[in-house]
């Protein structure tokens, strides 16, 4: 496993990671969700990614009971707020009150004093930047958070954040939690630039397009047993004869270099130094394996050229 400064901090982290978006706490079921985070330590994987919202908070326990038999500083915890824990006007947002309490409410879930990474889960146009991120600020100071996050914020939204923290001496953001994928480059124009620019690093989830970049669709109907396509319609709405026809070119490719189509597409990410880490979900221990091979993996300017051509057809 080879590891990565996160954006212009000191803090390195797993170029391939573990998250528990749609997986843990109820998708996956326990006994494989536990095997599949041990596996991931186990093969140097230091980097782990939760949220209070990933199905209300159990996807924390689930995580947390499992790492607690690692060394604390052995790896880099991150979670988030910012989507309804309720029904209420402020179980939501970024307000001093909602960050402060979801970060203890996370805590207490994950079992443990600290978070390495706090994250926006998305950006509130509701509540003042200076309030977050003075919450999270006050966070640190109390050891509660060591790092700033924000996910899928825009450049123009990350600029006003650093600008406000610069302003007040808060803590910076350092990484920012965007969708990246070969069928998703929106971040490529403005946002990886800014990062690269502003000491911001990515870690990019959905890498793989909700599997549809390991090859394993073959149809638009007929679809894998268990599959997430099988179970959740927005991932299934995302599956189409012509991203099949590209994956199957890239698969290909792949056969060429002797790796698997998902290695090739983690690759393919991971050349962007401004990533810092590709977030990958796993519902078997296999799977876990299967990714973390693609930390390493360098692709020569012919072969991304060859995967441009095919990522242009229409």
């Amino acid at each position: 496993m080879n590891y990565r400064r996160l954006g212009g901090s000191g803090l390195k982290v797993s170029e391939i990671s573990l998250g528990s978006w749609l997986t843990y706490g109820g998708y996956v079921e326990r006994e494989n969700a536990v095997k599949a985070i041990q596996t991931a330590y186990g093969l140097g994987i230091n980097f782990f990614d939760s949220a209070n919202v990933y199905e209300q908070g159990a996807a924390e326990i689930l995580l947390g009971e499992t790492i607690r038999a690692f060394p604390r500083e052995s790896y880099v915890l991150a979670t988030k707020a910012f989507w309804p824990m309720g029904d209420g006007p402020n179980d939501r947002g970024l307000s001093r009150k909602h960050v402060i309490e979801q970060c203890h409410a996370s805590l207490k879930r994950l079992g443990t004093d600290y978070v390495d990474i706090f994250y926006c889960h998305r950006h509130d146009p509701e509540t003042p930047l200076y309030e977050t991120l003075r919450a999270i600020d006050d966070l640190i100071r109390q050891g509660k958070v060591l790092y700033v996050g924000v996910s899928e914020w825009t450049a123009a939204q990350m600029a006003e954040g650093l600008a406000v923290a610069d302003r007040y001496l808060l803590d910076r953001i350092v990484v920012n939690q965007p969708v990246y994928n070969m069928f998703n480059r929106y971040i490529e124009k403005e946002v990886i630039p800014f990062g690269e620019k502003n000491g911001v690093g990515q870690v990019v989830f959905s890498p793989l397009a909700q599997g549809l970049l390991t090859g394993k669709y073959n149809s638009v109907t007929e679809l894998p047993e268990g599959s997430r396509a099988s179970k959740l319609e927005w991932v299934r709405n995302g599956i189409t004869e012509e991203k099949i026809n590209q994956v199957v070119e890239l698969s290909a490719i792949a056969a060429e270099l002797q790796i698997t189509t998902g290695q090739l597409a983690l690759a393919w990410i991971l050349r962007q130094p401004n990533v810092a880490s590709a977030l990958v979900g796993a519902s078997r221990p296999e799977q876990v394996e299967e990714n973390v091979k693609a930390s390493g993996i360098e692709l020569s300017a012919d072969i991304q050229e060859q995967i441009e051509k095919i990522l242009k057809e229409a």
